[in-house]
């Protein structure tokens, strides 16, 4: 099994409850395709760099996760079928990305164990 990392950007007309149903959809695909979740974050509303669709902000979501390579092609189906995804961009993590996400974890679980 290999290691992925996915970014997705879903638009901002959404409610927190539709926005929460779209992340937890993606997560339960992953799931029921067997992948094992290792890492899940939510960065917000940011702006874009560049307007997609007359938008000029969106929602940024991160799974990080372990996976056979079949599951990424219907994952990436899944994202271009639903219209409330405005970009996704899936990455296989090498051992020196691997190596750094897990740093960066226990850099913000420290941050947060100290306040």
């Amino acid at each position: 099994m290999n290691q992925y990392e996915t970014v997705f950007i879903v638009t901002p007309v959404l409610s927190q409850d539709q926005l929460n149903e779209v992340t937890s959809k993606y997560k339960e695909l992953l799931q029921e395709n067997g992948a094992e979740i290792v890492n899940e974050e939510s960065w917000g509303l940011k702006k874009l760099a560049y307007p997609i669709n007359k938008k000029s902000t969106g929602f940024y979501h991160l799974f990080e996760f372990k996976a056979s390579g079949d599951l990424i092609a219907k994952l990436e189906i899944t994202f271009k079928r639903d219209e409330r995804i405005m970009r996704n961009l899936t990455v296989s993590l090498d051992k020196y990305a691997i190596e750094y996400n897990a740093k960066r974890r226990q850099k913000l679980a420290d941050k947060t164990a100290a306040k």
